[in-house]
């Protein structure tokens, strides 16, 4: 098997850049004569003269906050697909909330490569632990597999018992799914008695992969890999290894995407190695995201990967650039917490506080309320319907929350 998907991956540098943006005059014009929401959004640019960096930076930056009030003007997409693509293929609803449509073909979310990274091939056995249900990301993985020539089973999320004794019959030597929850099924097995000693390789998105929690999978004879996704692109980078198996730093970014980093609030994009917002730019004409904002915080690395594939390399995930927090591989709004709070006069000021417990994702809303009337198992149950989450509540003396305008708070540490 050879080291790289494809020779696309170690194509020079200057080839790739002249490759995709040879392709942008023509896609953009196309795009938007099909998508009247896109349209709208870059009228009054010259779409055929994008041939560089410079003058795509000229475009504006789309944020998912200004998607979504298209969505709610026009929905279900804003205006921002072609329909007439969507015929065979799949919708999703993703918390914000957001449609987001498939596009068509095999692999539209181009998973198969950050599988291989991954050390997985084909023939192998895939136990895909993402959610199915409403968002894309079950299927982001899963046909990823699939075109890489694995079975895949469809695990989804929950019922972790059922998915271990699956997992032991089954035999399959690959996980996908979030960072924790494969150590949840591992420690429960050990509690049952059943050996899931098969999985030997890990492809996980969806959270952070903590450098204690993959090396307690490697010190369990797990390779993790991680990759980083979204329902608009799939898989945007991923990680790569040393031949030994070792993570090599930072991410490679996919094929056919154009990545830029820009500062947070502009589409001014920053210099090499200062942490900025992702925006990406892709080629789906069923759903053509041009400039989109992903809110995620990351930044260049100026030296080529060791691993012989030459596009560019992102630090990975290095937070958020707004407070739109993602939790359980679920994202959390400011508006959903708004809307918690809504539905209960009693609160004078809410803060969502996500942290750590153990190596799991574990949120906390803490309230400034009278006690006398504040419920906080109703308010947990709100909390759970809004953001289909589990979350607790903790009653707060009022004006003890800090006066520092976040709505939510993420105190999980990365470092560790």
């Amino acid at each position: 098997m050879p080291d790289h998907f494809d020779a696309l991956e170690t194509r020079a540098p200057a080839e790739r850049e002249s490759d995709l943006f040879s392709r942008l005059p023509a896609f953009l014009p196309q795009a938007a004569a099909k998508a009247p929401g896109l349209a709208k959004w870059l009228a009054g640019h010259d779409l055929s003269s994008v041939r560089d960096r410079a003058a795509l930076a000229r475009l504006p930056v789309l944020r998912k906050s200004e998607l979504m009030e298209f969505q709610q003007a026009d929905p279900p997409f804003g205006g921002f697909a072609d329909v007439s693509q969507l015929k065979g293929t799949r919708v999703f609803l993703s918390p914000g909330p957001l449609w987001e449509p498939q596009a068509v073909g095999a692999d539209p979310w181009q998973a198969a490569r950050a599988f291989h990274a991954a050390g997985v091939r084909p023939g192998e056995i895939v136990h895909n632990a993402f959610a199915y249900h409403m968002t894309p990301g079950g299927f982001i993985l899963d046909e990823g597999a699939r075109a890489m020539g694995c079975t895949v089973f469809a695990a989804g999320t929950g019922n972790t018992e059922m998915q271990v004794d699956a997992a032991a019959s089954l035999r399959p030597s690959v996980y996908s799914g979030t960072p924790d929850f494969l150590k949840v099924m591992l420690d429960k097995a050990v509690e049952m008695g059943r050996d899931l000693s098969s999985i030997r390789r890990g492809l996980v998105s969806g959270g952070a992969l903590f450098p204690s929690l993959r090396e307690e999978y490697r010190s369990r004879g797990v390779a993790v890999l991680q990759c980083y996704a979204t329902a608009e692109f799939g898989v945007i980078a991923y990680e790569t290894a040393q031949d030994d198996g070792t993570p090599l730093p930072g991410m490679v970014v996919n094929e056919g995407l154009i990545v830029e980093i820009v500062r947070p609030g502009t589409g001014v994009p920053v210099p090499e190695g200062e942490v900025g917002e992702v925006v990406v730019t892709s080629f789906n004409s069923a759903y053509p995201m041009v400039r989109l904002g992903t809110g995620d915080l990351s930044a260049v690395i100026s030296e080529p990967s060791p691993c012989g594939r030459t596009n560019t390399r992102i630090r990975g995930w290095l937070g958020r650039a707004d407070q739109r927090t993602k939790i359980k591989g679920m994202f959390v709004d400011p508006k959903q917490v708004a809307a918690v709070l809504s539905r209960h006069p009693e609160i004078a000021r809410g803060r969502l506080v996500v942290t750590r417990d153990g190596e799991r994702d574990a949120m906390a809303l803490h309230v400034e309320a009278d006690e006398g009337r504040a419920n906080a198992a109703a308010i947990e149950a709100t909390l759970r319907e809004v953001t289909k989450l589990g979350g607790s509540v903790r009653i707060a003396p009022a004006g003890s929350l800090p006066n520092d305008g976040k709505v939510i708070a993420d105190e999980r540490d990365y470092s560790t």
